[in-house]
């Protein structure tokens, strides 16, 4: 009875929703296993779950008065972590029967993320057959009962939600220690606990992730800075997409895709939010592809409009390239702000009132940004996502790694890189990290000043950008950096030491795609392999497809809610084609990957960055590789050209002066690489091309290595 009362109150005070089949705990054997929120997480599963269940507590929290009281109410089994036969009682109590809750953290987050999991909960698992059923506590963290004060604001009585997933089993791994089986063992628990704080993510838009983060932090919550060295709140970015979105209803319809050539600034996220209440898709255009880049990506996506910044055209002197944009209207928003009359400020001043309500309608699957593809293997591609499948990204990413809103992040990365895009914007503005906005990364000297200054701890970037900044930054400079994450493309092995010998920090690299939204994996503190681009990010699946003349690895497919809806493509304007894959759902990268028994990925090249010499398949990142031991500190790039006899021939680009084959000779054999990976023509550049993404122009340098070739045939 009292128990029955007790549930009645605390389903209203903390509007509890239970979410899930209550027939997933009628097993022969059942473990409950939860994420650990707060100090009443064991009286709110004991009181709403339905089923009768026994929790393992530890001993010094079940001796506390108050929690001795609480426990008065609970079924519970107190155990010493530290006694070798803790572990026996628990199996023994499993194997009654009887359903039992273990917090597999073993203490109250205190970052909102995930903490560390322990093993043993997973070894009981593994060791009794246990049905393994997951179930998520959400909301109770932001409780006076948490241990989130000073990071997040808390309410007296938050909405909790408790969602039970699908069963689940850790069948004992296969291995010759206890210690490693336990090891392993904890590892499938930490992934299946991974998994379903992805799988009960808000399935909501991209305004209305906006709005629940305004909700949580307040409206005069500083969020984002940018050059102007103004801070904007949610709120002032709510009457900005306002204001932006009332006169977008004017000069776009509902549906139509967007082009967006604007910078890194508090503008251009309001832009994005105002197209996307307004069912509208922003196409944030790469103004570094050139003419034939913007005129092909406007193509494939059917662009009619472009909504444009003229002070940034003019000082990055990209005027020229707008103007060789026929057929296409373009609108300056220094010329729009003067169109603002009295009804539209009426109308925005009504939508701060009631925001959700300015928002045209839509679902999470409806298309949300359109991205393009670095055109580096031919004409750029507009990769179509959905809401859905970029908050997905930002809820993967977020549940890898302990970001708080006492983070700032440095994002000089540009908006149309999806890296940028996901990671340095999207994140914060849901999750209420703060960011500052730098218009170029190219700028080596100015942004490690910035990351100073700011207090900023938060650092994307590629190989090469990371590697400049390392070279021109004061010690000091990063000493307040808790994550520095490389992605694009491989990270330098000279970076990494650069980092960790200058600044004491380890780089951790990651591995993602546009058409992923765009991470796939990476490494983060709890679980970080050198040499590895990390871990699948969780919700993921993957398939290695055989390459004939692969020995270890194969082509990578990979499938989960982050994937895109399709491609926009230049000879079907307009039209979302989903792409060549072995099944609805899955992409195929065209990456090599080889993954290691602990699950982390190791990049071995592009199945396009293969060439097939005499039947051989040769990696053209083995190549460089080569020319990097036989020349470090230059900069190298691997090409092909048509051979009438072998089917292709190597081509090796590069900035050192005098580099010899005969050096590469020595280096391949020091590598342990074949001789058929030591290019026979070697030409000498002064630079390597680059795309604005920082990428490696693989385009540009095959036209370079085929005039090579005709060179070679006119002599």
């Amino acid at each position: 009875m009292f128990k029955a009362i007790l549930r009645i109150i605390f389903k209203a005070l903390f509007r509890v929703e239970v979410n899930g089949d209550p027939g997933t705990f009628i097993n022969p054997r059942t473990l409950i296993v939860a994420n650990h929120e707060s100090f009443i997480d064991g009286l709110l599963l004991g009181l709403m779950m339905p089923v009768h269940a026994v929790f393992v507590v530890h001993t010094q929290i079940a001796s506390r008065p108050l929690f001795s009281l609480m426990l008065r109410f609970v079924p519970h089994l107190a155990v010493d972590s530290a006694s070798p036969l803790a572990m026996k009682q628990i199996v023994k109590l499993v194997e009654t029967g009887q359903p039992v809750v273990i917090f597999p953290e073993g203490r109250i987050t205190k970052t909102g993320s995930l903490m560390k999991v322990y093993d043993g909960a997973a070894f009981v698992a593994a060791k009794t057959g246990a049905t393994i059923i997951p179930v998520r506590i959400d909301g109770a963290a932001r409780s006076y009962f948490g241990r989130l004060a000073g990071v997040y604001p808390r309410k007296l009585f938050p909405k909790v939600t408790i969602s039970i997933q699908p069963r689940r089993h850790i069948p004992m791994p296969d291995l010759p220690s206890a210690k490693q089986r336990r090891r392993r063992a904890g590892e499938l628990l930490r992934q299946i606990l991974l998994d379903m704080l992805v799988a009960t993510r808000p399935q909501r838009t991209l305004f209305e992730a906006f709005l629940d983060g305004m909700a949580t932090f307040g409206a005069n919550y500083k969020l984002v800075e940018d050059i102007r060295l103004q801070e904007e709140s949610y709120g002032s970015l709510l009457k900005m997409a306002l204001g932006m979105m009332r006169l977008m209803s004017r000069l776009t319809a509902p549906g139509e895709v967007v082009g967006v050539l604007t910078p890194n600034a508090a503008p251009t996220l309001g832009l994005v939010l105002a197209l996307s209440a307004g069912k509208r898709v922003p196409a944030l255009l790469n103004y570094t592809a050139g003419a034939d880049g913007l005129r092909a990506a406007c193509t494939a996506a059917n662009i009619k409009t472009i909504i444009a910044s003229r002070t940034f055209l003019e000082k990055a002197r990209l005027t020229p390239l707008v103007e060789q944009l026929p057929g296409i209207r373009v609108h300056y928003l220094e010329d729009l702000k003067s169109t603002i009359g009295l009804g539209d400020k009426l109308w925005v001043l009504w939508h701060l009132v009631f925001p959700r309500s300015a928002a045209l309608a839509q679902v999470p699957d409806d298309p949300a940004i359109v991205l393009f593809t670095s055109g580096s293997e031919g004409k750029p591609k507009g990769v179509v996502h959905s809401h859905t499948s970029v908050l997905s990204n930002v809820a993967q990413v977020r549940a890898v790694a302990d970001f708080t809103p006492l983070d700032k992040f440095m994002m000089a990365l540009p908006l149309f890189h999806s890296f940028g895009l996901t990671c340095g914007v999207l994140l914060p503005l849901v999750s209420g990290c703060k960011v500052f906005l730098y218009p170029s990364p190219l700028h080596y000297r100015i942004i490690p000043e910035i990351v100073y200054d700011r207090d900023c701890t938060v650092l994307f970037g590629t190989s090469t950008f990371l590697g400049n900044y390392g070279k021109y930054a004061h010690p000091y400079d990063f000493g307040r950096l808790r994550y520095v994450v490389a992605g694009a493309e491989k990270l330098s092995e000279d970076v990494r030491k650069l980092w960790i010998e200058k600044f004491g920090i380890r780089i951790l690299e990651g591995y993602g795609v546009t058409e992923c939204a765009p991470v796939v994996a990476v490494n983060v503190p709890m679980a970080c392999r050198i040499g590895s681009v990390g871990q699948l990010l969780p919700g993921m699946e993957y398939e290695l497809e055989p390459v004939p003349g692969i020995d270890h690895g194969g082509a990578l497919h990979v499938k989960g809610p982050n994937v895109m809806k399709g491609y926009f493509l230049f000879d079907q304007p307009g039209v979302i084609q989903a792409p060549e894959s072995k099944g609805a759902g899955w992409y195929s990268t065209g990456d090599i990957v080889e993954r290691d028994d602990d699950g982390f990925l190791h990049i071995r090249g592009r199945l396009k960055r293969f060439a097939k010499i005499a039947g051989e398949m040769v990696s053209l990142e083995v190549v460089e590789k080569i020319a990097t031991i036989a020349a470090p500190g230059f900069v190298h790039a691997a090409s092909t050209r048509p051979d009438a006899a072998k089917g292709e021939a190597l081509v090796l680009f590069t900035t050192a002066p005098d580099l010899l084959r005969e050096q590469l000779l020595a280096a391949a054999r020091t590598a342990g690489s074949p001789e058929l990976s030591v290019p026979r023509v070697i030409r000498q550049v002064e630079a390597i091309p680059l795309l604005g993404s920082g990428k490696t122009d693989y385009v540009t340098l095959q036209r370079m290595a085929e005039v090579t070739a005709s060179e070679v045939a006119n002599a």
